[in-house]
């Protein structure tokens, strides 16, 4: 019906004249008879323009429950594209040699003068900002796990997706660096990349799909980036899409992850009188890339008394200073680093702490459920570079505007947190489900284009983002 033009009634033809045997007695005989003509084409109009509308309501209803059936009972008023699958997606996750998982974490103890602890019930993973590798594999290895958009099957033949757990984040850093360099001797991540993908080469049910329906969880920026090109026709599950190319990684197929924030949570109720920082940053000033921003804000801003600026790199105390000041301040910077994201911002989240996104290219998690315009701030890079800009803006944004921040804050505070039954976890396996179709898609199609070289990637997708605007204060 969109674009149509009103289906205007035909006019209604004059009545014949009244005859005294027709002539009514009631009280409507004393209107003159033009008039009550015009009453009863007025009356015949509404009931056919009222019987035409409930045609179509209930059309579109029938039409809409044979699509979604689901939604039987979903009020109109509620409608809205669907965010969830039809069904449980069914997962097989892969019961890879213990050197690509529990030995990451013995390489990385012993590497640090500890002991290897073969006893996996008390085994602890040693970081918290690439986590999601590890609560993954938690959560599938969970007998008791329920409620979740996947489900854990044992045989793979009747699987729709394979998980792959390498703990490819802590696999990068499993050797310390001495001296500026990685050690020749003990562990080594660039071979550890290639006996995995050795290794699932190998297997049936890599190569009856040629890998569309893996999912492998990389989210260090450097994560697999020696067998990437190997692995990208799975979905990556990623942070963000800085150190991969258009040919790698994509919207389309992939699944952007949230940090798992450092500093604890803000357990206090909305308000800006115990906020006495208009802004907050604590962070590495000096980054490569795009991160050359940072030091560029430090010049401006270091000199303003209501903006807290400090150069840090990570440490206890560094994330006790952290924390403090992002729980007493109402705006918190997210300049962009060594790569677009950074888990400062999921500080900032969890902290009720405004964030000021300035990272022009940078992409974030879970979109189609989270309008981040009512939780963040965004400043393009040349615009928050000019002297003054930023602080007048933010110096210009009302209280009332600050409590919406922060109400809004803490109704998806639940989202970024790991450890909630219903947070990030959960939400992550909703997102890879999504991808079913889209996989399925991607299988077929490989089975019967005909393959050739080209110079670039040819993709019909979304690759990668520019927010583009000026600032997202402005209404």
């Amino acid at each position: 019906m969109i674009n149509q033009r009103p289906i205007k009634p035909r006019p209604f033809p004059p009545p014949p004249p009244p005859s005294s045997s027709l002539v009514s007695t009631s009280s409507t005989s004393s209107l003159p008879p033009h008039k009550s003509d015009q009453k009863m084409g007025r009356r015949s109009i509404c009931k056919l323009t009222l019987v035409t509308a409930l045609f179509i309501f209930a059309f579109y209803a029938l039409f809409y429950n044979s699509i979604y059936p689901d939604n039987a009972n979903t009020s109109t008023s509620s409608l809205r594209v669907q965010t969830s699958p039809q069904k449980t997606v069914r997962i097989y996750m892969y019961d890879l040699p213990r050197r690509f998982t529990y030995g990451v974490i013995s390489s990385y103890e012993i590497a640090r003068e500890g002991k290897a602890n073969e006893d996996v019930s008390t085994l602890k993973y040693p970081g918290n900002q690439h986590a999601a590798e590890w609560h993954l594999f938690v959560d599938l290895n969970n007998t008791n796990r329920s409620g979740s958009y996947v489900t854990r099957v044992s045989d793979p033949q009747q699987a729709d997706l394979f998980y792959v757990p390498f703990f490819s984040s802590l696999s990068l850093v499993a050797n310390p660096i001495r001296g500026g360099v990685v050690p020749r001797e003990g562990y080594s991540d660039e071979e550890t990349q290639v006996a995995l993908i050795s290794w699932l080469e190998d297997q049936y049910y890599w190569k009856r799909n040629n890998g569309w329906d893996h999912v492998f969880v990389c989210q260090d920026p450097n994560a697999l980036y020696k067998v990437v090109d190997r692995v990208k026709n799975g979905v990556l599950l990623v942070s963000d899409f800085g150190r991969l190319g258009p040919d790698q990684a994509s919207l389309v197929k992939d699944v952007i992850l949230p940090y798992s924030h450092r500093i604890n949570s803000y357990k206090g109720e909305i308000g800006v009188e115990n906020r006495k920082w208009l802004m907050f940053f604590m962070g590495n000033r000096y980054r490569k890339e795009g991160g050359r921003i940072r030091d560029l804000l430090f010049q401006l801003l270091e000199d303003e008394n209501d903006v807290f600026i400090k150069h840090g790199s990570q440490s206890r105390e560094s994330r006790r200073m952290a924390t403090q000041g992002m729980h007493t301040s109402k705006f918190c910077l997210h300049p962009a680093g060594d790569t677009p994201s950074a888990c400062r911002l999921f500080d900032a989240i969890v902290s009720l702490c405004v964030p000021v996104i300035i990272s022009d290219y940078i992409e974030l998690p879970f979109e189609d459920v989270i309008d981040y315009r009512k939780i963040a701030v965004f400043v393009e890079t040349n615009s928050a570079l000019k002297p003054g800009y930023l602080t007048k803006l933010l110096r210009g944004v009302k209280k009332d505007r600050i409590l919406e921040f922060q109400t809004e804050l803490k109704k998806v505070q639940h989202y970024f947190e790991y450890d909630d039954p219903n947070g990030t976890v959960n939400e992550i396996w909703r997102q890879v489900s999504l991808k079913l179709p889209l996989i399925n898609l991607m299988i077929n199609r490989d089975k019967r284009i005909v393959h050739r070289h080209l110079s670039k990637p040819d993709c019909s997708c979304i690759c990668t983002n520019q927010t583009g605007i000026r600032s997202s204060l402005r209404r």
